[in-house]
This record gives C-alpha cells, structure tokens and sequence, in this order.
C-alpha cells in the first residue's frame, strides 16, 4: 500500500471511531508530515482521498474539518428468521421487481444497478468497439468452455487483492453471476437438499435455490458482523446442510463485512462438518475501505470455497459477464455450465481483458467507491429526514444498497403499490426471505447520481411509510383493549 492510502486509511479510521468529532479541526498538513515522517505533498494526497470519500472538508486559510455528521438511523436488529428448512416462495414478487425495464419514468429504487454514466466507463465503450470491428471475426464464433484467456487472467490478477491466489486454469467465465450461482447450486446439491444461507438475503440466489428444488435454512444475521457462527453451528448439528451460501463482504441488503476472524471461524466450522462454501463476492471490489476485505476463498486450505463473482455491479450489468473459483469442483462446474449455456460471449470478454488489461478498472473502481460512500450518506440523512420516527437503517460498509427496517407490522408491499401512482419502486423485504420474512423492511438503491430525482423519491417513500404508519397507529388505538 502506498504511503498516502496508509495514512489517509488511519486517519479514515479515527474519524470513524469518533476520535475525531464532527466539526472538529484536523491535524495541520505540516503536524502530520512530522509526526509520520512523509512528506507534505503525501499528506496533502492522504487529504484529498479523504476528501473524496466525504470524510474531510477543506476550508480555505482554516486547514481540514471534519464534516459536521449527517444524522444516522439506528441500525436493524439481529434477524430473527424460523431457524428451519422451508421452501422458498415469493417468485411473483421478484418477477414483478425485475419485470419493468429501466428507464422511463419509473425511479427503480429496488433494483440492483450500478452507476454506469460515469466518465471513467468511456474506456469500457471504446474497447466494445474495438471488439466488434475485429477483422478476424473472432467475436461472432465459440469461445472455450472456460472463457477467454485474456479475461481470466486479468481475473486471477484482480483476485489478489482479496487474498487469493488462483490461476486462469482454475477459472470459469459464466453469464453473469447469476449463471455461477446457479450452476454451482446444480453442481452440489441435489433436489431437497438443504442450504444454509444468512438472513435477509439476495432474492436472486433463493430463487436459484426454488428452481433446484432446494430448501433454505435462515441463518440469524447481525447487520455489522455477519452470519450468527453460533446460530449456524446448530444448526448443522440439527440438520444436514449440503451447502453455506453467504456474501461475507459487502452484503446484500445489509452491506456489512464479515471481520476475517469470523471468516475464519466460518471456514473452520464448514470443515469441521465437511460442507462447501459458496461465497458470492460480487459486491467485495466496491468496499469503501482500502484494501479491500480478504475473502473467505483467500483463508481455504483445501479447495472446499466455491468463490462466485462478476462485473455486473463494478463495470456495468449488461455485459453480463462473472465467473467461479470452484476449487475441487472444476470438472463438475464445467460439465453444468456446458448442460446450462455452454460458452459465454466473446464480445464483452473480450472487452472487458483491454478494459483491466489497459488500467482503467482500478481508477474506475476508486471513483465508484467514493460516490457511493457519499451517496450512502446522503441516502442515511433523508431517510432520517423523511421516514417514520423510529426507522432503523444499515450502515453499508460498501456497494450501493440500504436496507430499511419500520416498524413490525408494518407492510412494505402494500407501501409498494402505494408507490405505483408516485412513480417510484422499493424493493420489499419479503423477497429477501425465504419464508417472507421482513415484510416491514425495505432495500433501495443509492447508486443514481441524479441526486435531486433521487431524493425526491425517498421524499416520496417516507411521506407513503409515514400516512401507512399513521393508519396502522389509528387502528391499534379504534380496538376496544
């Protein structure tokens, strides 16, 4: 790491711990040359990293503050789901979330879809060009079973940043990462076989555990640490899990990380009952921290963590390009993945090679990390702002989600249909649970840049929980006690 990165990371982390109040002036670019023997220009870069990721505010002749703090949501409890096997439902949910293109006038809060209008895609445009002017016609033919080449080892070299270390052999290119959790599901597991997954979580992969005929084992989940170890180890005593399925890093919907001493406990359990892991890690490259958070994959000793990603939420969705680790299970990812799609696309494989090959991921990846920290503040403050007294809110550690808890009773799909006649979809909280569980939370996307439709459409939000709210306080009180 850098000279600068280390002290703009240590200066980050007092800040965050409170050392450093809001309001509060910073040591002088001068002070801290001395005091961590740099020099003035690596302070003054430490500073504008800071400033970038909203941390710091320069103030002209004043030196740096830190920002006078936006209010902040009391974060959701621990989840409590029915710690049993169930069949997964809410498909009709998910089809109507995923149904309605993007675009028009609808604000699509619910939907995972990154920023892809950002200047630092202009590359990735140019290198789809160049793709398909290809003389040699290599892009409209197969490519092998695995994917390209190119693309994988850039893969295999981005991996290092989270700890592993796998070869482009060891590599399967795949549609998306849908298609790698899918796949890996059919690689492992066989019908009516159970899965441990936390709880809430991604809607995408319990309706890949429906299509399989899988059952679903929630697993309580703290929205700052991650998966309940204890509550799964019972779990696994009390059940035959074939497989755990977890996004450690950057969660989706709750956006915490998991802290690697709990990654490793995680890993240490599953070898102790012999049971693989499937880690989606297709949020991890958007951690708001640097370095980014090892993966589970990055502590596996013997080839038993199945590592699941892809480019859909760092580059843009519709190139529709990820790929597994599958470790031990190569042979039988490969022979699932040819039954499913065979070959994926040359074109944005090919695309995507010039585009991390070329140097414009890394500088891509840093600008998205600190719009979407930003964004996540700004997001935190209107649901403060706007939503019901009480309204608890995650605190996402990266990527581009939050999650929103009301209160118990109340119905966020009945908020949703609220919301048609507005203009504006959330994603309800029910889709997140196998059983339909947290029906009174909500998962909306900060990623837009377009900041003032944006908040007006959590104006819109609030203001629709709010009158719900209102109404269910009315009816608890008309009932004779």
């Amino acid at each position: 790491m850098k000279r600068y990165s280390q002290l703009a990371q240590t200066l980050g982390q007092r800040i965050e711990q409170g050392l450093y109040r809001p309001g509060d002036r910073l040591p002088s670019v001068r002070t801290l040359s001395e005091e961590y023997g740099v020099s003035i220009s690596t302070v003054q870069q430490a500073y504008r990293v800071l400033e970038d990721s909203g941390l710091v505010e320069p103030r002209p002749k004043s030196g740096y503050f830190v920002p006078e703090r936006r209010h902040i949501p009391a974060l959701p409890a621990m989840t409590r789901p029915a710690q049993r096997p169930v069949e997964i439902s809410q498909w009709d949910q998910v089809l109507e979330q995923v149904r309605s293109a993007p675009g028009g006038e609808l604000v699509q809060l619910g939907r995972g879809t990154p920023d892809i209008a950002s200047p630092s895609l202009r590359p990735m445009q140019r290198a789809m060009a160049n793709a398909a002017r290809r003389t040699d016609l290599r892009s409209l033919g197969y490519e092998g079973i695995q994917g390209s080449l190119p693309l994988r080892e850039q893969i295999s070299r981005l991996m290092l940043d989270s700890g592993c270390q796998v070869p482009p052999s060891e590599l399967v290119i795949t549609t998306g990462c849908q298609e790698a959790l899918a796949v890996t599901l059919r690689a492992i597991c066989q019908p009516g076989d159970i899965v441990a997954i936390d709880s809430p979580s991604f809607h995408g992969a319990m309706q890949a555990l429906k299509a399989h005929g899988l059952k679903a084992l929630e697993i309580p989940t703290d929205p700052a640490n991650g998966v309940s170890l204890e509550a799964l180890e019972l779990a696994m005593e009390q059940w035959p899990v074939k497989l755990i399925l977890l996004t450690p890093n950057c969660n989706n919907p709750l956006g915490y990380i998991m802290p690697d001493a709990r990654k490793r406990a995680l890993l240490n359990l599953a070898q102790c009952y012999d049971v693989p892991i499937l880690e989606d890690d297709v949020y991890g490259e958007l951690a708001y921290c640097y370095p980014r958070p090892r993966s589970i994959k990055s502590f596996d000793t013997d080839d038993r963590v199945l590592l699941a990603s892809s480019f859909s939420k760092t580059v843009a969705p519709g190139l529709r390009t990820g790929w597994v680790a599958p470790g031990r299970y190569l042979d039988r990812i490969l022979h699932f993945k040819y039954i499913a799609s065979g070959t994926c696309a040359p074109q944005p494989q090919m695309a995507l090679a010039e585009f991390v090959g070329g140097g414009h991921y890394e500088p891509h990846i840093r600008r998205m990390r600190a719009q979407y920290q930003r964004h996540r503040d700004l997001m935190s403050d209107w649901v403060y702002r706007y939503f019901p007294e009480g309204t608890r809110a995650s605190r996402p550690q990266g990527g581009f989600m939050l999650w929103v808890e009301l209160a118990p009773e109340f119905d966020s799909v009945r908020l949703n249909q609220l919301l048609r006649s507005e203009g504006v979809q959330v994603a309800a909280g029910n889709i997140f649970s196998a059983s339909g569980k947290y029906r009174n939370c909500l998962r909306m996307n900060y990623s837009n840049r377009e900041l003032a439709r944006i908040e007006e459409a959590v104006r819109k939000v609030g203001a629709g929980a709010t009158a719900l709210t209102a109404d269910l306080r009315r009816l608890a009180e008309s009932e004779p006690a």
